[in-house]
């Protein structure tokens, strides 16, 4: 493995390779086709979240539990593309590169050994960074540590590299009366609306029960228990400080027919940064990860007030390559999710007992599985709770693997 230094190059052992920027904070990772003039041949050649995949280069999203990456196939890249640019921008809008640190990997796609690492020195009010390049010289395919920042963001990196930015014109101000209040300040502008480019989809619209935390846009638990809606992510961090401790999940369901009972079966699936899974507790595998999670056995009617199965998650024992929990719920039996009632999950302080967290599934599908909600361990070590109420045809955990790994 080598530690490249800003302009320094190496030569690339594999047709395939991705470069994966990591950072204390989210970033928005993208790649560009360059030509011998050193600029795109269209907007298709921009590759990012919301155009994921072009000729022989390809963005993989790391889902907050890794970071994202731009893969680069040598083999397929066009005739003419004599470089592909890998740019990086942190995801919060108008959000510097002050105190933050990114690195670079370059590794082998198909097996992931590293070959390579870049830590751009010295950044400060860059809002956008180009951080290394893939490109082609007399023949061979080659890799640069470039480390140029740009101030003016995703914006200044588009219009260096020829991707149109739609850049709208500013009204000419209308007259206000003498005595109408002064209007409100405009909302920050988002850097990749500023670019001309689509702005990340954003999570369900509805207000949380709980206000932001000042500052970051996230829903926290400092105002106390936190009702999510479907796609809605709370950070486990309450005063400023990761939730480190253990939390039970609770999970809870009814007959949606009186007097009929459900056999319903809730796990927790545990995976890595690749999605790759690691392991699975259910009732059939009561403890796993030398007993960082555990699962109180196995409720057969539903019935009777109160969650029908807990899941206890020591967040501070689990192990550092566990990067993501999917809580799903199963119907072994057969029976459709269109037969129960009020079915629901909530994370609770194991300690304390207090609900933190509560998340209801307020639509229903004849499904025999369903995911609940997922944790994601974050870069800065703080835990995140989505709502997913997401169903899959699978009466068993066994089947949830895999489209609970595309969820991540």
């Amino acid at each position: 493995m080598t530690a490249m230094t800003p302009g320094s190059n190496i030569p690339l052992t594999a047709a395939r390779v991705a470069v994966d920027v990591a950072a204390p904070v989210r970033l928005d990772v993208s790649g560009l086709l360059l030509g011998a003039n050193g600029k795109v041949r269209s907007d298709d050649d921009f590759i990012f979240y919301n155009q994921p995949a072009g000729p022989g280069v390809t963005y993989r999203s790391g889902g907050g539990a890794a970071p994202d990456a731009i893969l680069v196939d040598t083999t397929a890249v066009p005739a003419g593309i004599e470089k592909i640019v890998v740019t990086a921008s942190p995801d919060a809008a108008g959000q510097s590169f002050q105190g933050i640190e990114p690195t670079a990997t370059l590794r082998n796609a198909d097996d992931g050994s590293v070959l390579a690492t870049f830590t751009p020195p010295r950044l400060g009010t860059e809002t956008a960074l180009v951080v290394m390049e893939i490109y082609l010289r007399n023949g061979a395919w080659k890799a640069r540590a470039v480390g140029q920042g740009y101030a003016n963001g995703l914006a200044g990196i588009a219009t260096d590299f020829g991707v149109s930015v739609d850049e709208e014109p500013t009204p000419a101000p209308a007259a206000t009366p003498a005595a109408a209040p002064a209007p409100p300040a405009a909302p920050p502008v988002d850097p990749r609306v500023a670019a001309g480019l689509p702005s990340t989809p954003a999570a369900a619209p509805p207000a949380p029960a709980a206000a932001p935390a000042a500052g970051t846009g996230k829903i926290n638990l400092d105002k106390g228990r936190v009702s999510l809606q479907k796609n809605q992510t709370v950070s486990l961090v309450k005063g400023g400080r990761p939730l480190l401790s253990q939390v039970k999940m609770g999970l809870g369901w009814e007959p949606a027919f009186r007097g009929k009972d459900i056999d319903l079966d809730a796990s927790v699936i545990a995976y890595g940064p690749q999605r790759n899974h690691i392991d699975s507790c259910y009732f059939g595998k009561l403890s796993i990860l030398n007993g960082a999670i555990k699962h109180s056995g196995d409720n057969l009617t539903g019935e009777g007030a109160g969650d029908d199965e807990v899941i206890v998650v020591d967040l501070g024992r689990l192990p550092a390559d566990v990067t993501g929990l999917v809580f799903t719920v199963n119907s072994f039996s057969g029976q459709k999710f269109t037969e129960v009632a009020k079915a629901y999950c909530r994370l609770l302080d194991a300690a304390s007992g207090e609900e933190l967290v509560r998340f209801d599934l307020t639509t229903a599908e004849p499904q025999t599985g369903v995911m609940m909600a997922k944790l994601i361990r974050q870069f800065s070590g703080e835990w995140e709770m989505t709502g997913m109420g997401e169903f899959v045809k699978s009466r068993t955990v066994r089947g949830m693997v895999k489209p609970a790994a595309q969820a991540l």
